[in-house]
C-alpha cells in the first residue's frame, strides 16, 4: 500500500516521503541531516527505503540538509535543470552523491513513476511533483506557488492525495511585522498561495475525484494550523462537501513528531 509521510512541513523546513514500507523517495531535504533521519525514524522509515530525492527549488527550507544527508547516504539526487544549475553555484553538488536534471517526462524511481510539473515561485525553476505509485496511486505535491496556475492544476487533477500550500492568512500578513517588500513578494504570482486561494482549489480537486488532502507548507507567523484547516474546511462545507465522506482534510505537521503515516 502507498504510504505518505510529512516528516517536516513549513516555512522553516521541507521533507515527505513517499512510497511504500521498503522503497521510496524523499520531496525536499530542508532540515539537518540529524532531524531528517530521526523523523523518518519515529515513522518507522528504514534510510535504506530512500532510493532518491527530489528538489523542488533551491530555497534553504528545501534544501538545507541535503549535502550532508545525501553524501551521507549516498542517495541520488533530482531536480529542474535551473535548481540542479543553482544547487551548483551554492557549493551543495559536492560530487559525493549522483546528482542529475530531470526533465519534464519524469521518471521511473522506487517502483513509481514520478513527472515534474513546473511552479510559479520567485527561485531559478520550481518543479511540483506527481508520483504514481505501484499500486496506482497518485500522490501529488505542490508547495511554494504564487499561485494556481493552468499547468499545475492539470498536472494534478485526478490525484487521490493532494499535498497543497496554503502559506498564509492574508489579514495576518498585511497587518504582521514583515516588511512592505517582503510581504509584496509573499502575496506575488511568485510568491505563496494564501488560505483563501488553497481552499478554492481544493473544491475545484474534490469534484473530480480527490478524496485526500494535506494543507502545507503554512508560515509560522501568518498562519495558524487551526486557521487554515477551518479556511478550508469552510469553503467546502459551502460547497456541500462532507468531511470523511466526500474527502479527508490534515494538516502537514511542522514537525512530525509523533510518526504519523497515511496509509492509503
Amino acid at each position: 500500500m502507498a504510504r505518505f509521510c510529512p516528516l517536516f512541513s513549513g516555512s522553516s523546513g521541507n521533507s515527505y516521503y513517499i512510497g511504500s514500507a521498503a522503497h521510496g523517495v524523499l520531496i525536499d531535504a530542508g532540515k539537518n541531516a540529524k532531524q531528517i533521519t530521526e523523523a523518518l525514524q519515529r515513522c518507522e522509515i528504514p534510510i535504506e527505503a530512500i532510493e532518491a530525492i527530489f528538489i523542488t527549488h533551491e530555497h534553504s527550507d528545501h534544501v538545507s540538509g541535503l549535502r550532508v544527508f545525501a553524501s551521507r547516504h549516498k542517495i541520488p539526487v533530482y531536480g529542474s535543470n535551473g535548481t540542479m544549475t543553482a544547487l551548483q553555484d551554492m557549493g551543495i553538488l559536492n560530487g559525493k552523491f549522483p546528482a542529475n536534471a530531470l526533465s519534464l517526462e519524469g521518471m521511473e524511481c522506487a517502483g513509481m513513476y514520478i513527472k515534474p510539473f513546473h511552479i510559479p515561485h520567485d527561485c531559478a525553476e520550481g518543479y511540483g511533483y506527481r508520483l504514481m505509485t505501484a499500486d496506482g496511486r497518485g500522490v501529488s505535491v505542490a508547495t511554494d506557488l504564487g499561485y494556481m496556475t493552468g499547468e499545475v492544476r492539470e498536472s494534478i487533477t485526478g490525484s487521490d492525495l493532494i499535498v497543497l500550500e496554503s502559506n498564509h492568512d492574508i489579514g495576518m500578513l498585511r497587518n504582521g511585522p514583515y516588511p512592505y517588500a517582503l510581504k509584496q513578494r509573499i502575496l506575488s504570482g511568485m510568491g505563496h498561495l494564501s488560505n483563501v486561494s488553497c481552499a478554492e482549489e481544493l473544491c475545484r480537486f474534490v469534484r473530480t475525484g480527490t478524496t485526500r488532502f494535506w494543507l502545507a507548507h503554512l508560515s509560522q507567523e501568518n498562519n495558524t494550523p487551526e486557521l487554515a484547516y477551518q479556511t478550508s474546511l469552510c469553503s467546502l462545507t459551502m460547497e456541500g462537501m462532507k468531511e470523511n465522506l466526500d474527502y479527508q482534510l490534515a494538516v502537514a505537521p511542522r514537525s512530525n513528531d509523533v510518526g504519523k503515516v497515511m496509509v492509503f
